[in-house]
């Protein structure tokens, strides 16, 4: 064994400890640290090491050159994209994930996907699916959504009396893809697909909303010849929009269509009663993405995967080798994603659901959601804001009520980053910005932190670029 390598084997519990007090330190700055740090320029890269100087030095490596550049993303004023934290317990189970190091792939060393079959069960029953969806872990919305669709793909195979898995996406035909307001995590998926990102077909939403437009919908699937694909959104990223999940379910009496819901952190609105009807008709689709990092608050990369034709998963997934035995009538994990190798994510999770139950995590949306209203209701007290959209749930969209240019914007961002992150978007063809509220940590007082930062931002940049 290299010198160097047994000289920590030999110390590990002391590492070990260096490793928790430097995370402790980490964590319980996190509130008072400045939430992003606008990049200073790049570091000229260091040359591999030729002989290794252990762990030791590698941790105070990591907390010179490293530590000092990464954002507070874990932290509670971090309200850029869509970004959770880690709860204590999911913290807990991802050490373990690591500490077990399990490729929970294959029955033939079968622990770790019974783990991740009872902690779907547990989801499934969180988002108010039923017993016919099955589900899988994966790394994240895009990976969910690219496995729903995959499966979609396969059953549009079905249909036609072809399959894609064998014989290629060009089996198929050309194929209409509808949505009314698709995450771009969706095209990405069809070009990845073989089906191409000019099969999505955009639906009219409804008036002022993000939200497709039924009879359009009823319409333009009159319109498609043969089967087609429905991407139904539960959650907009930029107003937190549903569609009515159940209208366009009802639609199948009529059409042949196979129904995705992206659900990636809309699904959470399930687990409050104030705002449960927003997913009403979820159980309803053929299959459904659901993010995990983001508003379950368990560590990068998390997500979950459900569909209604575990069958058809296995038809594009499964994977041939004398190693892997026979696909059996309940395939392993390794036949039901793109992974071969899937680390225990589910670990994290279930620490997370044994420790805190349906009803902790009831209270992280609904405090969330509340924080979300006071921030959208202080900025609409600012003449220098405007709201762009109502207050749904978990986001604010908004933008400056004079000369919203994106240069001006940016400058913003720029100015309040130290207080509060937020991301760019743009609205009905108007610039603006994102706060997306789905850290644990987040309480009014950020709230308030967030918005002191940003009218003085305002203030600070009302002469500046144009």
């Amino acid at each position: 064994m290299d010198r160097t390598l047994a000289a920590d084997l030999s110390r590990l519990p002391d590492l070990l400890d260096a490793a928790r007090r430097a995370a402790t330190d980490t964590l319980a700055t996190l509130g008072e640290r400045p939430v992003v740090r606008l990049p200073a320029g790049q570091p000229d890269p260091e040359p591999l090491p030729e002989r290794g100087t252990g762990t030791e030095a590698a941790l105070a490596a990591f907390a010179d050159r490293w530590a000092p550049r990464l954002s507070a993303s874990a932290g509670p004023r971090y309200l850029g994209f869509v970004t959770g934290g880690a709860t204590p317990a999911a913290l807990v189970g991802d050490w373990l994930t690591a500490a077990h190091d399990q490729n929970s792939n294959s029955a033939l060393d079968g622990a770790g996907q019974d783990l991740e079959r009872e902690t779907v069960g547990w989801l499934r029953e969180l988002f108010g699916l039923g017993p016919a969806h099955s589900g899988t872990f994966v790394s994240g919305a895009t990976m969910s959504n690219t496995t729903g669709l995959a499966i979609a793909r396969e059953w549009l195979g079905e249909r036609l009396g072809v399959s894609p898995a064998e014989d290629g996406a060009a089996a198929l035909g050309p194929v209409r893809v509808l949505s009314g307001a698709p995450h771009s995590s969706i095209a990405k998926a069809l070009a990845v697909l073989g089906l191409g990102r000019s099969s999505l077909v955009p639906v009219p939403t409804l008036p002022g909303r993000e939200a497709v437009d039924p009879a359009a919908l009823d319409r333009a699937l009159a319109d498609t010849p043969g089967p087609a694909v429905v991407v139904a959104n539960a959650g907009t990223v930029n107003t937190v929009d549903f569609d009515d999940l159940r209208a366009v379910a009802a639609l199948k009496d009529r059409h042949d269509f196979w129904l995705h819901t992206d659900a990636a952190f809309g699904a959470f609105a399930a687990l409050s009663p104030r705002y449960a009807h927003l997913a009403d008709g979820l159980d309803a689709s053929d299959s459904v993405c659901v993010d995990l990092h983001k508003w379950l608050n368990v560590p990068y990369d998390s997500a979950v995967q459900f569909t209604r034709r575990p069958d058809l998963q296995a038809r594009v997934f499964q994977n041939a080798a004398a190693y892997l035995g026979p696909l059996g009538d309940r395939p392993d994990l390794v036949h039901l994603t793109p992974e071969n190798s899937h680390r225990l994510r589910a670990l994290a999770a279930w620490f997370a659901l044994r420790a805190y139950g349906r009803e902790g995590h009831r209270e992280i949306v609904e405090r969330d959601t509340a924080c979300a209203r006071a921030l959208g209701a202080e900025l609409e007290r600012d003449p220098a804001f405007r709201l762009l959209a109502p207050v749904r749930l978990n986001v604010v969209c908004f933008t400056l009520a004079e000369d919203p240019a994106p240069a001006r914007l940016t400058a913003l961002r720029e100015a309040a980053a130290a207080e509060v992150f937020v991301t760019p978007t743009v609205y009905a063809g108007t610039p603006g910005l994102r706060a997306a509220f789905s850290n644990w940590r987040t309480t009014e007082a950020d709230v308030h932190r967030a918005a002191q930062a940003l009218r003085a931002a305002a203030h600070r940049t009302a002469k500046g670029p144009a």
